[in-house]
């Protein structure tokens, strides 16, 4: 009997956990979260049915070299046998270039009523002719207003007015885990809606342009969505879907987005001014890592250190010195390099930026009026971007570190970015550039980082650099090609 009861109890004992739970979950309304889901999804259609009518499909015309023979009737040595046997190579004269056009196509969206349309500047780079299918099949051809290759940012005109368009909303408010929602063309097909959440944000140094500062998304990105929009659950513009990171080149979970607050920035100065000009400081920064901290005797690994000023740059002329450390700009904390460079990029010229430094271990506060960022630097960054280098100066310091004679002067090249030219062309870290040339009988020799950017400038566009190079007792040539 006593057994029985002690089953009964222990079964008793048991169970009411359980039943308290389902007694507990019967108190809530089946039909609650089904109501959730249905708001949730009606915001969703909501969206759509505003953001889609303003995204458009954008078909893309290039004129691409391609190699063809010209043969005579008859012509033994057009055969593959003859040419083999005598030594002809396929890629003699006889093979000519000619145009043909190539079709591509992106998405894009119209930030205006009267068919000025934003979109990718790698959706229409080259192009011969563009033609935009509104969401209703309309076509019309569009004209460039501008591009913004350092954003990856164009903006297209159509002749037409009463379109629908979107707005832009603050991507600095967005917050990680936030639903947002991505509308385009993928694979030409009509508009598309995919829903995720922001992964991330301020997602930098990934390599795909050289202003970045990408918000980082879950929501399905196909081939053929760049350029569209990334909205929030107000349907505004929170960013332009840019690039997807994948194996296959289909989705893969992550896809990023141009910040609408770095985009309008761009995008105004083109409908507004027709170019895009950028805030000018003119000094060479260096990222504060552990060691560096400790030698300068910092609490904590903070600010970026600046280890070249320009001459006559605005830096010099407002004060900045050569070893300052950049503490906050406009009362922002200098947290890296990029980040730093990116928000003087967004500024305007003679805008004045305040900065927190510190020099010989005491605060300093200065306030500096901007230049403006002429083509000539635009280029010259865009090509130690393309070379996938960063340098500084070699220093007697440094040159003891990396045990090179004192006498020595260059650069140091302190990374080298994986997959680049640089890589490539075998360069190394600790490895110290001395001159740089366009061709062989041009060698210009480098002192300092300020010569080595100078440097760049007159070598100019040309699609090889010749690097004269040294690497413990040994100097040599490095041939990169950029084009």
């Amino acid at each position: 009997m006593n057994k029985t009861l002690s089953f009964a109890t222990a079964a008793i004992l048991f169970a009411s956990p359980l039943s308290l739970v389902a007694d507990k979950r019967t108190t809530v309304p089946a039909t609650k979260g089904a109501n959730l889901l249905e708001q949730t999804s009606q915001t969703f259609t909501q969206i759509a049915k505003k953001a889609m009518p303003a995204t458009v499909f954008i078909k893309v015309q290039q004129q691409q070299q391609v190699a063809y023979e010209q043969q005579m009737p008859n012509d033994p040595f057009g055969d593959e046998f003859f040419r083999r046997f005598f030594g002809i190579p396929f890629g003699s004269p006889r093979e000519q270039q000619r145009e043909q056009p190539q079709m591509a196509g992106g998405s894009g969206f119209f930030v205006s009523a009267d068919g000025y349309i934003v979109t990718n500047y790698h959706v229409v780079k080259d192009a011969g002719q563009i033609t935009v299918v509104l969401n209703d099949g309309r076509e019309f051809s569009a004209t460039v207003s501008g591009t913004d290759p350092r954003t990856d940012l164009a903006v297209l005109k159509i002749e037409e007015s009463n379109l629908p368009y979107l707005s832009f909303g603050s991507s600095d408010d967005l917050e990680i885990g936030e639903w947002v929602i991505a509308i385009g063309t993928p694979f030409a097909l009509e508009s598309s809606l995919t829903v995720g959440v922001v992964s991330a944000k301020g997602r930098q140094d990934l390599g795909i342009t050289s202003l970045e500062d990408f918000i980082q998304t879950d929501a399905a990105i196909n081939p053929g969505n760049s350029g569209g929009p990334l909205l929030d659950l107000h349907g505004d513009v929170v960013g332009v879907n840019t690039a997807i990171i994948s194996r296959s080149g289909g989705y893969m979970g992550i896809g990023f987005s141009i910040p609408s607050r770095m985009a309008q920035h761009v995008i105004d100065q083109i409908i507004n001014k027709g170019t895009v000009q950028r805030a000018y400081l003119g000094i060479i920064l260096q990222g504060v890592d552990k060691d560096l901290a400790e030698a300068l005797g910092l609490e904590k690994t903070e600010g970026v250190l600046v280890s070249e000023v320009l001459k006559d740059s605005p830096a010099a002329k407002g004060g900045l010195q050569q070893g300052d450390v950049i503490l906050e700009y406009n009362k922002m904390p200098a947290k890296n390099v990029t980040r730093l460079r990116n928000e003087i990029a967004m500024m305007n010229p003679g805008q004045e930026i305040k900065l927190k430094v510190l020099r010989g271990n005491k605060p300093l506060q200065l306030a500096i009026g901007l230049g403006s960022q002429s083509e000539v630097e635009v280029v010259t960054t865009e090509t130690i971007q393309k070379m996938g280098l960063e340098v500084e100066t070699l220093t007697p310091e440094l040159a003891g570190k990396l045990n090179l004679p004192s006498d020595l002067e260059g650069v140091v090249i302190t990374k080298v970015k994986p997959g680049s030219p640089a890589q490539a062309a075998g360069l190394r870290p600790s490895y110290l550039i001395t001159g740089i040339a366009a061709n062989w009988n041009e060698p210009m020799r480098i002192k300092n980082s300020a010569e080595f950017s100078q440097a760049l400038k007159e070598v100019g566009s040309r699609k090889h650099i010749i690097l004269i190079v040294r690497h413990q007792n040994y100097q040599r040539y490095y041939t990169m090609k950029l084009g």
